[in-house]
């Protein structure tokens, strides 16, 4: 049977995974049922990059997965060898089957359009989170207050920009699972970009209507997979704060990175751009206030200083347009990125912390079986214990049973001598200890001296203990050796499958991890491209304003209330002022 790396659905990176140390101790087989693998592919055809667009479509994608069949249109369309781009291109507000009006999200997919609002995608992204519980499914914004939209009217432009800003986040969210391997092979992605199939009919059906409550209690590589559900049902259901015996470094070094790569993210990089971004948009306030008191100061000039001043706030509200334009490109293009990277933080440590539930769930049905085989063990020790104890005496016991009968045959014959004699005195102690002697030993209490129930508190005690030291022990010690026997058969199948499900989600979330870093890398790469082409046009924008308004504030006489020269007869040279020519010309 193949080994779990060759069913690993990302098979096709450069470096292959070393399995991991600690569940390569079990002997492990294939998998219970095939992992969904996405279709046969060849080589893509080539395609133009686009240029300026985020998500970037660097390193970290994969050849585009180019199937020789296909589920539906969307899948076709997404596979085709194009550079398939998902767009929203529209919010509308609307009260289609709801009371309240709500917003819904204009998507399209190629040739085909669809409607869905926030909670629609919420549900789609919980879906996948359960269907593929080992693969990093990207963030979508969060909610805040974009609910109140349709009943905040007085804030209509406040709440415009947040749902701009929530399309292009929702578009990011959409590309990403385009792109992604794995996920852009899901079928139920392809009917939420199909206008034509209604979700709830999607949440209402399969597979979403047969995944699990609990998740670890499921198959990792197939979670709806009901065939094993009984056998899952064995395995305990650990906490996210248990501890480890034999930890894996790699996924303890991953947690740590994670942790840090969080710490900066939601810490110093958000605080700073936060500020940065405010002070920029109070800096294009202060412009625009600016360069309308420049205008307005203009008209009561004339000649060459209304122009120049007139000049002068026409550049000052070019600075104004160009820094709302840097701030819009800083929000879109680095502040919304690093708000996502810091989800992505968050889903990297729950995926991690799955891993390790994982993990804990395999030690610990390890811990029960080999607890379960020590009692096992005890049991059957004392049960052969038993056995040579019965051996030994029934070796002794015909020579008991001989006596017995000669006995029995010499009170016969004195019976029938004094029958009569028999019958007054046969209640004496005598007697009774005579025919207790050739009675065989019973293996309960005598029945004569059980009492009955219902003769009050104290009888009712006393039967209730005779009847718990009535069980036959023998018997008590087999049931329980039987009893022990299947509990280990169960734990011996729960533990396969423990760990077939902890070496697969160990290879597939570090394959998903070492992805994750190579799209972590083109992104940042992107936008600190972008950071600096939006400050290169900027600069360019101001330039070229300040450059025209210098060109007609040079126009202005160095100082109007200076005389030509031909005039001043002889005075200060090299066009220097003579403060003493006016005082002069005044005096005469």
């Amino acid at each position: 049977m193949e080994a779990f790396e060759d069913e690993n659905p990302f098979e096709s990176e450069p470096e292959r995974l070393q399995s991991d140390s600690s569940s390569s101790r079990a002997n492990i087989s294939a998998l219970s049922s095939p992992v969904p693998q996405e279709a046969r592919v060849s080589s893509p055809p080539t395609s133009p990059r686009r240029q300026n667009a985020f998500p970037s479509p660097g390193s970290h994608r994969q050849p585009q997965a180019f199937k020789s069949d296909f589920c539906c249109a969307r899948d076709r369309w997404l596979h085709s060898g194009e550079d398939a781009e998902i767009m929203i291109t529209d919010a509308l507000k609307t009260s289609v089957n709801s009371s309240t009006p709500y917003i819904t999200y204009a998507i399209r997919a190629g040739t085909a359009e669809a409607h869905h609002r926030y909670s629609e995608f919420e549900s789609l992204r919980s879906n996948l989170v359960k269907l593929y519980p080992t693969l990093i499914i990207p963030p979508i914004p969060s909610k805040q207050t974009i609910g109140d939209y349709a009943i905040k009217q007085a804030k209509a432009k406040e709440d415009a920009a947040m749902i701009a800003r929530r399309k292009r986040m929702l578009q990011t969210f959409l590309n990403r699972i385009a792109r992604h391997p794995i996920l852009s092979n899901e079928h139920i992605f392809h009917r939420f970009l199909d206008g034509e199939v209604s979700w709830s009919e999607v949440l209402h059906s399969p597979p979403i209507s047969q995944l699990p409550k609990n998740i670890l209690k499921a198959p990792s590589h197939n979670p709806t997979d009901q065939t094993v559900a009984l056998a899952y049902a064995a395995l305990p259901n650990p906490s996210a704060a248990h501890p480890l015996r034999r930890p894996d470094q790699r996924f303890l070094d991953s947690e740590v990175f994670t942790n840090k790569f969080a710490a900066h993210m939601s810490g110093p990089m958000e605080k700073v751009t936060r500020r940065t971004m405010k002070r920029w948009s109070d800096l294009a306030q202060d412009h625009a206030e600016l360069g309308a008191t420049l205008n307005g100061f203009s008209l009561n000039e004339t000649g060459q200083l209304s122009i120049a001043v007139e000049k002068t706030g026409q550049a000052v509200d070019a600075t104004y347009m160009s820094t709302t334009k840097l701030l819009q490109e800083f929000e879109q293009n680095w502040a919304e990125p690093l708000h996502e990277y810091t989800q992505f933080a968050s889903i990297i440590k729950k995926l991690l912390q799955y891993r390790h539930q994982k993990h804990v769930q395999y030690e610990m049905t390890q811990e029960a079986l080999e607890a379960k085989r020590e009692q096992l063990e005890e049991l059957e020790k004392n049960e052969r214990e038993a056995r040579r104890l019965e051996e030994a005496l029934s070796q002794g016991r015909p020579s008991t049973i001989r006596a017995s009968t000669s006995r029995s045959d010499d009170g016969e014959e004195t019976a029938a001598a004094g029958e009569q004699e028999g019958e007054e005195e046969g209640s004496s102690p005598s007697h009774r200890q005579e025919e207790s002697a050739y009675l065989p030993p019973h293996p309960g209490p005598n029945p004569v001296k059980r009492r009955a129930p219902g003769m009050g508190l104290l009888s009712a005690l006393s039967y209730t203990l005779h009847g718990m030291m009535d069980v036959d022990p023998e018997t008590a010690r087999r049931n329980s050796i039987t009893k022990n026997k299947e509990t280990i058969s169960q734990l011996e199948d729960a533990l396969h499958l423990a760990a077939q499900d902890l070496k697969y989600s160990s290879s597939t979330i570090q394959a998903d991890l070492d992805r994750f870093q190579r799209q972590k890398v083109a992104d940042l790469r992107e936008m600190a491209m972008s950071l600096a082409r939006s400050h290169r046009d900027w600069c360019k924008k101001n330039l070229e304003a300040w450059e025209e308004a210098r060109a007609e504030i040079a126009k202005i006489p160095e100082h109007p209330n200076r005389l030509p020269d031909d005039a001043t007869n002889g005075t200060a040279a090299h066009g220097r002022r003579d403060s003493m020519a006016t005082i002069g010309e005044g005096q005469q």
